[in-house]
C-alpha cells in the first residue's frame, strides 16, 4: 500500500534542463537556477532525479551502447551525465538545497536493461538527515549485456517502490500528455491507456530511452504495483515545480484505476 512516510520524488526531464538537440552537452543553466529556487522552499523528504538530455543520449547512441558492450563508450557516457549532474547539484546547493550526487553507475546492477539491484542504504540515511539525493539517467553494469542505459524514468518507480514514496512528479517540457486535439489528458489509467496510446509520441532530439510513451508505461506499471499516483507536468512553466511540491495535482495524473 501507499505509505505516508512523506517521500516525494521529483524528476526533471533532460529536455527541460538541456538542449536535447545539442550533440555534446548544452545545459540551460538559467532554467536550472529557476527550478532550484522553486525547490528550495520545500521542507519535506525529497529525492530529485534528472534526465541526461544532450549529456548522455548522443554519446550512448554514438557508441551503440543499446546494442552491445563498449568499455570506452560506457566511460564517456557516464562522464557526460556526471558533468550535467555536477552542474545541477552545484546550482541546487547555491540556492540553499542540501543536495548530494548519487550516481546510479556506482550503486546499481541491471539485468537485461532492467534494474535488478540498487544499494539504497545511503539514500535512506540522507533522507533521514535532511539531505537531498540527486540521481540521474546513467550507464550501469548489467549482468547480461555488460552495461545498459538506465533512464531516470526507470530509476523513479524503482525508488518509489523500494522506499514507499508518497508522491511522484515528472517534470517534462510539455503540459502533461496530450490527446489528438493537443489537449492535456487529465488522467491515464490501465483502462484508458489503449485509447490514448495512439496519441503519445516519442521524443524530440536523441532519446535512447523511449520518450513520453516510455514515461507513461513506467508510471502505469508503478501504479499497478504500488497504488502511487504520478503526475507528468510542464516543468518549463514558471511556478509549476513549486505547485507540485506544494501538493497541487497538475498536468496528467497516472494511476492504477
Amino acid at each position: 500500500m501507499n505509505s505516508n512516510n512523506g517521500i516525494t520524488i521529483l524528476k526533471i526531464g533532460g529536455s527541460v534542463i538541456t538542449d536535447k538537440r545539442s550533440e555534446d552537452g548544452l545545459a540551460w543553466e538559467e532554467e536550472i537556477v529557476r527550478i532550484a529556487r522553486e525547490i528550495s522552499g520545500f521542507e519535506g523528504k525529497l529525492i530529485i532525479v534528472h534526465g541526461a538530455g544532450s549529456y548522455g543520449h548522443p554519446q550512448a547512441k554514438r557508441y551503440a551502447l543499446t546494442e552491445g558492450f563498449h568499455a570506452e563508450g560506457a566511460v564517456v557516457t557516464h562522464n557526460a551525465v556526471k558533468a550535467l549532474n555536477r552542474i545541477v547539484v552545484g546550482i541546487l546547493n547555491d540556492e540553499g538545497v542540501n543536495a548530494i550526487s548519487v550516481h546510479p553507475m556506482c550503486c546499481t546492477v541491471a539485468k537485461n536493461g532492467r534494474i535488478s539491484d540498487m544499494y539504497l542504504g545511503s539514500i535512506r540515511l540522507m533522507l533521514e538527515k535532511g539531505l537531498v539525493p540527486v540521481l540521474h539517467g546513467d550507464v550501469v553494469m548489467d549482468d547480461v549485456k555488460g552495461v545498459s542505459i538506465i533512464s531516470g524514468d526507470q530509476v523513479i518507480p524503482y525508488l518509489a517502490t523500494q522506499l514507499q514514496a508518497s508522491r511522484i512528479g515528472v517534470g517534462s517540457a510539455a503540459d502533461g500528455v496530450f490527446d489528438d486535439k493537443g489537449e492535456t489528458i487529465p488522467v491515464i489509467t490501465a483502462e484508458n491507456f489503449d485509447e490514448v496510446k495512439a496519441y503519445i509520441g516519442g521524443s524530440a532530439g536523441t532519446d535512447v530511452t523511449g520518450g513520453m510513451l516510455g514515461k507513461v508505461l513506467e508510471m502505469l506499471e508503478l501504479g499497478k504495483t504500488s497504488s502511487i499516483t504520478s503526475y507528468i507536468f510542464n516543468a518549463t512553466v514558471v511556478g509549476s515545480v513549486s505547485s507540485f511540491l506544494n501538493g497541487e495535482n497538475i498536468g496528467t495524473a497516472i494511476k492504477d484505476s
